[in-house]
């Protein structure tokens, strides 16, 4: 007998995200988080495109929307990226601090039923055949133990649960010192946004609330004790060392640092226990996507842990997390490695900054690294079929169906949609002992063209199998419905 269909460990960005995904579908999942209040730490600064798209298939971005800025444009090793040509209803950087973004999130995921229990701290787990023991301790010390039929852990970088299954945590360590903080500044830089680079380090300094600022260092020259504490004093020395001032700094709301360690684990899923957000994955934050990364693994495990805890497909389809997740933050890793070595002070590096900084200039290279940073051009291996729009996520289009809308608002349920946009090889029959797991629509779209990122312009297709996730699991060539195919994909992705 279990407590719980899901504990999630974390009531982070992620675990939130993955709470409610699993509650659309109905399933009971209860979050536990170590922290007694919510975070008011600044810590992740922005949500890319694909995160943007994903809140806006679920039809919850307009408050984030509403409390976030839009940039556009991002970085790569500081050299400015232009997000204006990306192939997306939101072609820029929306600036919002991770504690708005989780106070929103946490606000939907309880607007669904979801249990966040706070001061409640994981110390132990074990598995076996048929459930998840959970060993947690109250914030007065009491102790006691609960049973889930799965457990995920989204609970950071030093995750309890990961390292409680013993899943390697391979990767690569630091090799430098960044600190931040959150302060008050009596002699700030001019203008928005200052960013230096020094002989012996670089800095940033950006005006981010009203009275705020936050302000970054990267000294190359010795790597920090992580378990010491982080102090005021410790970031004016910094700051002072690399920028010649502190800028005045005071009345720190918080402080932190960190380094370019690399990690992933080995694995995302053992049996009934999995991993997500940083307890699968830590970077430096080159480029601002760790909080996204761990947002989009939240929306591509949910829907297929409520198939599973629904009994309407294998335990198998959680494999599928593992090979499509396992790969995207593995690039993430890489390219933040690369940013690393690309933002050092010295001659070598900035010689090779110099020829990057010409090469981004050129539209094709700055599309490439857009789309990369911004997590649009993920494509997932499907199996079935070779539409080149296979495995993509899909793009926003307009439809009427029979009113005006748009393809993302068929995502709203979290469910798969077989949108069929002139077929007349009966495809609804397929999906009728389906009844209330797959929506069926058919429509008319309004553009005969669609633009997808690195591909460009693709005759847009007969019909399309779309996966809670967004991504595109089937599709019809014109005048070319595969009823074969679309039954195979049906049955992989549908149970």
């Amino acid at each position: 007998m279990t407590d719980h269909d899901v504990v999630i460990a974390g009531a982070g960005p992620t675990g939130l995200m993955l709470a409610r995904e699993l509650r659309l579908a109905g399933v009971e999942a209860v979050v536990l988080e170590s922290r007694t209040e919510p975070t008011a730490e600044s810590r992740a600064g922005g949500m890319h495109a694909r995160t943007l798209e994903i809140l806006d298939q679920r039809g919850i971005l307009g408050p984030f929307l509403a409390e976030g800025r839009r940039l556009q444009g991002g970085h790569f090793a500081e050299l400015p990226l232009d997000f204006t040509g990306l192939a997306t209803r939101h072609p820029y950087l929306l600036q919002l601090l991770q504690y708005q973004s989780e106070s929103l999130l946490e606000a939907h995921a309880a607007d669904l039923g979801v249990q966040v229990q706070r001061g409640r701290t994981i110390t132990a787990t074990r598995q076996d055949a048929d459930g998840v023991e959970v060993d947690v301790r109250d914030g007065d010390g009491a102790t006691e133990t609960i049973r889930a039929r799965y457990l995920v852990g989204c609970d950071g970088g030093r995750s309890t649960v990961r390292q409680s299954q013993g899943i390697g945590f391979p990767g690569t360590g630091a090799t430098l010192t960044a600190m931040l903080g959150d302060v008050v500044l009596t002699d700030p830089p001019p203008g928005r946004f200052t960013l230096e680079r020094r002989d012996n380090g670089s800095y940033w300094v950006l005006a981010f609330e009203p009275g705020w600022h936050r302000v970054i260092t990267y000294d190359y020259s010795h790597v920090a004790d992580r378990s010491a504490p982080c102090t005021l004093e410790d970031l004016r020395a910094s700051m002072t060392k690399i920028a010649g001032t502190d800028f005045g700094m005071h009345a720190p709301r918080w402080i932190s640092w960190f380094g370019d360690t690399a990690r992933q684990a080995e694995r995302y899923r053992r049996g009934r226990v999995l991993l997500a957000g940083d307890a699968a994955h830590v970077h430096f934050p080159a480029g601002g996507q760790g909080l996204n990364t761990g947002v989009q693994d939240a929306v591509n495990l949910g829907w297929k842990l409520a198939a599973v805890v629904n009994g309407h497909a294998s335990p198998d389809l959680l494999d599928t997390y593992q090979t499509e997740r396992h790969p995207v933050a593995a690039r993430v890793l890489q390219n933040t490695r690369a940013q690393t070595r690309l933002s050092a002070p010295g001659w070598q590096a900035e010689a090779l900054r110099e020829t990057m900084a010409r090469l981004i200039e050129l539209a094709p290279v700055n599309d490439e690294l857009s789309n990369m940073i911004a997590a649009l051009d993920i494509r997932y291996e499907m199996g079935v079929g070779d539409h080149p729009l296979l495995g993509l996520r899909m793009p926003d289009v307009d439809l009427q169906a029979p009113g005006p809308t748009r393809s993302y608002a068929l995502l709203h349920a979290a469910r798969p949609v077989l949108l069929d946009l002139g077929s007349d090889a009966g495809l609804s029959a397929l999906t009728q002992d389906r009844a209330g797991r797959v929506d069926t629509v058919t429509a008319r779209c309004a553009q005969d063209r669609w633009t997808v990122p690195l591909l460009g312009e693709v005759e847009a297709p007969e019909a399309v199998l779309i996966r809670p996730d967004g991504h595109i699991a089937w599709a019809a060539p014109r005048g070319r419905a595969d009823t074969d195919a679309l039954r195979d994909a049906l049955a992989k992705w549908c149970g």
